[in-house]
């Protein structure tokens, strides 16, 4: 059986104009020539180089890597989009991706139209797309806006639309990137769920996602990019692992140099203690509360500056975010300027067994100005150990995010 994508030496490049240089029209440019002037030089920036790999019929595959690896130019180059700087795509199949609301609509054509023009540059046929036509209008729910120019429907309702179209024309290739962050709760399950029905019933699937969960959940096989290449492709589990351990040790319990050029503060200490005043590295499952300590000299007061931490698990997913303000009045959480202490208590009787990390937060309220850990790098870790079970009949690991000790009560 061939592969249904055939992915061999795909490179991107583009041309960076140096951040100095004005934008330059036509003119100048045939002036500059005529006058012997050197054009300063202009950055080459490689966002793929030799990518090479296979997915075959059925596959469901995960795309990951921190911004800036180059995964929405892959998906690009496999929608085409834009094409690649060299090398070659083979693709036997049709193919519909889903990487920005509107790609692929018209804005002047109705929403009805719209479902005919996409399905049209799909190579599907018009009997076939009536019918589908009641399933995509409900998958949706854009049923009274359906003859509306699409320029008057919400990012919301072009994305329901969009999406609804891709999984329901069943094209053999589907490329989702994080465009579903746009749609609420409820519209984000419909969609999984649908995704998931594309990998079972043979369809090909790649979806590009930060949350780990969700690549979990969908794909057998994920590729990891890292700076333009191809750090692991394989199955997701081993693939996740890499990913996350990769993250997981590059941070680690120092790191305060990140806030020093902060106008609002600068931070001098970040621990995570038990009640004792230690420093916590490990912790027993049946402990309650730890210690979210924060030492900051407070440069210019302020009552929105807002400090705090969030926690994820080994996987990625964000557990907690708290800031110092969240639960007080502005008498009690406002930092004078000067050397100031802050205890956060983190309650962590609901956490499995694993690994979990802490990074360190700051912002201003109602500018959102927030400096988490990708900007900042400021964390601690500390694993969970032992098992909060005491059944005989359960010793493992629970299966789910948190593992809260429930009371039950058997009526006799």
């Amino acid at each position: 059986m061939k592969p249904i994508l055939e992915i061999k030496n795909i490179s991107k490049k583009y041309r960076i104009r140096p951040e100095n240089r004005p934008y330059e029209s036509l003119r100048d440019a045939i002036t500059e020539n005529f006058r012997g002037k050197r054009r300063s030089a202009r950055e080459d920036f490689m966002a793929l180089e030799n990518v090479s790999f296979d997915i075959m019929p059925g596959e469901s595959i995960g795309i990951i890597g921190k911004n800036g690896a180059g995964k929405s130019t892959l998906l690009k180059i496999l929608s085409r989009i834009t094409p690649p700087t060299k090398g070659e795509i083979i693709v036997r199949g049709t193919l519909s991706s889903l990487l920005e609301v509107g790609t692929g609509f018209h804005p002047e054509l109705s929403g009805r139209e719209n479902i005919f023009l996409n399905g049209s540059i799909l190579g599907i046929p018009q009997k076939e797309i009536k019918k589908h036509f009641d399933e995509i209008i409900a998958f949706s729910g854009v049923e009274k806006f359906i003859d509306t120019a699409l320029k008057h429907y919400s990012s919301g309702m072009q994305l329901r639309l969009a999406f609804a179209v891709a999984v329901h024309l069943e094209p053999d290739i589907l490329i989702v990137d994080e465009v579903l962050a746009v749609g609420d709760a409820e519209f984000q399950r419909k969609c999984i769920g649908k995704m998931d029905e594309v990998g079972k019933y043979g369809r090909t699937l790649l979806v590009v996602s930060h949350q780990l969960s969700m690549i979990r959940q969908l794909t057998t096989k994920s590729l990891y990019l890292k700076n333009g290449g191809i750090e692991k492709f394989g199955s997701t589990s081993e693939t996740l692992n890499l990913y996350t351990q990769t993250l997981y040790d590059k941070i680690g319990t120092s790191g305060m140099d990140g806030t020093k050029g902060h106008p609002y503060f600068q931070l001098e200490d970040f621990r995570v203690l038990d009640d004792k005043g230690n420093v916590v590295e490990a912790v027993d499952c049946f402990e309650e509360k730890l210690i979210v300590h924060l030492t900051v000299n407070v440069l210019t007061e302020d009552s929105r500056l807002c400090l705090g931490f969030q926690l994820f698990n080994e996987m990625g997913d964000p557990l907690i975010l708290s800031f110092h303000t969240d639960d007080y009045d502005e008498k009690e959480s406002k930092l004078k300027c000067g050397r100031q202490q802050i205890r956060g208590m983190l309650d962590i009787s609901q956490l499995n067994e694993g690994k979990y990390r802490v990074f360190f937060l700051a912002g201003l309220h109602a500018v959102k100005m927030y400096y988490s850990n990708e900007h900042e790098q400021v964390s601690v870790k500390f694993d969970v150990i032992g098992l909060r079970s005491r059944s005989p009949y359960w010793q493992d690991r629970r299966h789910a995010l948190l593992s809260p000790l429930v009371k039950w009560i058997v009526n006799k």
